[in-house]
């Protein structure tokens, strides 16, 4: 199964004039009982939070919540005591556990552009933990960079308690990379920029496709892209 959700399907969720975000599984104020996760993936949120605004401290437990920067920056700060600036090329994750409050804040003057990618855990009821780590995959072109996984055989990554990983894909025009998977995982690909042959379906910015029962994804850049890549299992078993 290979298939398109072109970006205007993405619901689109604004709070007052300073949080502009995309969904692209149910979440908040929207519910789809035909798109709720994808495996272990719950939530994948593109947003930007402009300057001088706040995510207000907000509760969460029991998931593995990683944010990505594109652009910009923003403090993290939690009740464990973490206080951490995230800037453009970090990545981020926290094993809610038991239970974390945790707020964002963009105290500069320029927008921050972020993703929330959450998943399930593979383990419950442990203490909750935070990490970060500056990744730089902004800077790697024609590769895929893994930016949190777990799957402990990667390097250099941040590690989560879901088997899962995300990568972030850089390719110029013209060039291919060709992602080896098996038939009892699935694969989505978001892209954040360019347009992208995946497995010959094109897809354009901000689209999304979701596949499943697959050997290989196979990405050609059709213009200079930039996209993420996220590979988790298909049975509840393997999370």
């Amino acid at each position: 199964m290979i298939k398109l959700i072109t970006a205007n399907e993405r619901h689109q969720s604004n709070i007052g004039d300073w949080l502009s975000s995309s969904y692209l599984f149910s979440f908040a104020d929207y519910y789809d009982p035909t798109n709720v996760q994808f495996g272990p993936l719950k939530v994948f949120n593109d947003n930007l939070l402009k300057g001088k605004s706040n995510l207000p401290e907000h509760p969460q437990a029991e998931m593995e919540v990683v944010t990505v920067v594109l652009d910009g920056e923003a403090t993290h700060r939690d009740n464990l005591g973490n206080e951490i600036k995230l800037k453009a090329g970090d990545a981020q994750r926290i094993s809610a556990g038991t239970g974390i409050s945790s707020s964002l804040i963009n105290d500069g003057d320029d927008d921050a552009h972020f993703l929330q990618i959450w998943f399930l855990p593979n383990k419950k009821g442990i203490a909750p933990a935070y990490e970060q780590m500056s990744v730089d995959f902004l800077d790697k072109d024609d590769r895929l960079t893994p930016v949190v996984t777990g799957q402990r055989v990667l390097e250099n990554v941040l590690y989560m308690n879901s088997n899962a990983t995300v990568y972030f894909g850089k390719l110029g025009q013209g060039n291919d990379i060709d992602f080896k998977t098996y038939k009892i995982r699935k694969t989505l690909v978001y892209i954040l920029k360019g347009n992208l042959l995946v497995n010959n379906l094109e897809a354009d910015q901000f689209d999304q496709v979701r596949m499943e029962d697959y050997d290989f994804v196979s990405l050609h850049a059709v213009s200079d892209a930039e996209f993420i890549l996220v590979d988790v299992p298909a049975l509840e078993v393997n999370y």
